[in-house]
Formats: C-alpha cells, sequence, structure tokens
C-alpha cells in the first residue's frame, strides 16, 4: 500500500515517505501534515487544496510507490516484473 484516500474526503490524500523527507516536506508545506492514522514517521496526510502543484503530487506519489517497492521481497519484485 502506497497511497490511501477517503471517498468522504477526497481532497486528502496519504502517502508513504522516507522518513527524514515526511519531516522535511512538513516543514516546506503546509497541506503537507503527519500521517492521519498511519505511522507518524513514514506517513504524510497531504491536502490537496490547490496550494501544490500536480507534478509535485505526483512526484510524492512515485516516490511513496518507490518506498514501497524498495522493500518487497526479490521474488516478489520478479512476479511483478519489476527490477
Amino acid at each position: 500500500m502506497f497511497c490511501l484516500t477517503s471517498l468522504s474526503e477526497p481532497d486528502r490524500i496519504n502517502l508513504k515517505c522516507d522518513p527524514e523527507k515526511a519531516i522535511a516536506l512538513r516543514e516546506e508545506y503546509n497541506c503537507v501534515l503527519p500521517g492521519w492514522h498511519m505511522n507518524k514517521s513514514m506517513w504524510n496526510t497531504v491536502v490537496l487544496d490547490g496550494t501544490v502543484s500536480n507534478n509535485i503530487i505526483s512526484e510524492w506519489i512515485d516516490h511513496s510507490y518507490d518506498e514501497v517497492v524498495k522493500k518487497l521481497p526479490k521474488k516478489d519484485k520478479i512476479t511483478l516484473g519489476i527490477s
């Protein structure tokens, strides 16, 4: 799991993040908060309020995906075609 959203609050997403980067993003962007109902050292909640460009949010989503993939067992990466 690398991205979560709520049907009742679709203006927010939770993204997995490198712990150091998570803190840096929270300090730089007001719309980035500690992960709601998640491990706050590795998850951020991003409020999609228009203050951050879609390109940056896409980069954060890619980073979240990469954080999950890098911890997958090798056989799972092979099964998924990820090197």
